[in-house]
């Protein structure tokens, strides 16, 4: 498997921009998200997400939230989640990182969380809930340093100057900008101000940048290519997923990788 280093530096060298697609493991079950995220990774994809199923999802809108009920319906545990990132990483060439809220890190606790994560195969995190204030009691970036694991920072355009320094300082990987404020969900169009949002983030994080939120077609791919290293897509793939059925995906991806290529 590439490490996200290794990842990055294949983007730079042959696409204008990378993509990372997102899955909540257990939706519409096990066994499909296994299917699908090898799917995802033979169209070409350069990372995915692996969301660990939560009952209260506060930065996702309602199709995310969703499928991490159905996940919950289904019975999925945070073993469960262990288990099929250990399946997957050993039969993908690309980073997977899982996406979780902190509550399930600290069910664990954040060292035996971090332990087990780089022990399946995780090459980093995404946790929009633990602010960098918290360090100091949680030691969640000790810990993933500790393991290897890249901690994905998250910015939104109501950062401060004040929080990107904060977050500058413990940059690794890449970072995740959010399109917008608020919650996850497709749109039809980014926002007028999202560039200069951008070119504010630059100034402070020398890591590379990715933007989630509201990606669902080409065309906002294509207005990210010298904006951002890397797009996201999440809810727009479980919608899809929802409307015309998991054989759907392939397609999908392709269609947005025709910008990415």
């Amino acid at each position: 498997m590439k490490t996200i280093h290794e990842q990055l530096l294949h983007i730079r060298q042959y696409k204008k921009i990378g993509l990372m697609t997102h899955v909540v493991i257990g939706f519409p079950t096990i066994e499909m998200t296994e299917r699908i995220v090898m799917e995802m990774a033979e169209a070409g994809v350069d990372f995915i997400e692996l969301q660990i199923p939560f009952s209260d999802p506060l930065a996702d809108g309602p199709t995310i939230m969703m499928a991490n009920d159905v996940a919950l319906q289904n019975g999925v545990t945070l073993q469960d989640c262990f288990a099929c990132m250990n399946r997957l990483s050993k039969k993908v060439n690309i980073p997977l990182l899982f996406m979780a809220y902190y509550q399930s890190v600290f069910h664990v606790g954040a060292d035996e969380f971090c332990r087990q994560a780089r022990e399946v195969g995780a090459q980093g995190l995404i946790i929009p809930d633990i602010p960098i204030d918290e360090e100091f009691h949680e030691h969640f970036i000790e810990s993933c340093e500790k393991y290897g694991l890249h901690h994905i920072r998250l910015l939104s355009p109501s950062s401060t100057h004040v929080r990107l320094k904060l977050n500058a300082a413990v940059q690794n990987g890449f970072v995740y900008c959010t399109s917008r404020n608020g919650i996850t969900g497709a749109d039809n169009a980014l926002s007028s101000s999202l560039k200069d949002y951008l070119t504010l983030v630059k100034k402070y994080i020398h890591v590379p940048v990715a933007v989630g939120f509201g990606i669902s077609q080409p065309t906002q791919i294509a207005a990210l290519v010298g904006n951002a290293e890397i797009a996201v897509v999440g809810s727009a793939v479980i919608d899809r997923i929802v409307k015309e059925g998991v054989e759907s995906v392939p397609k999908y991806i392709n269609h947005l990788l025709s910008e990415v290529r």
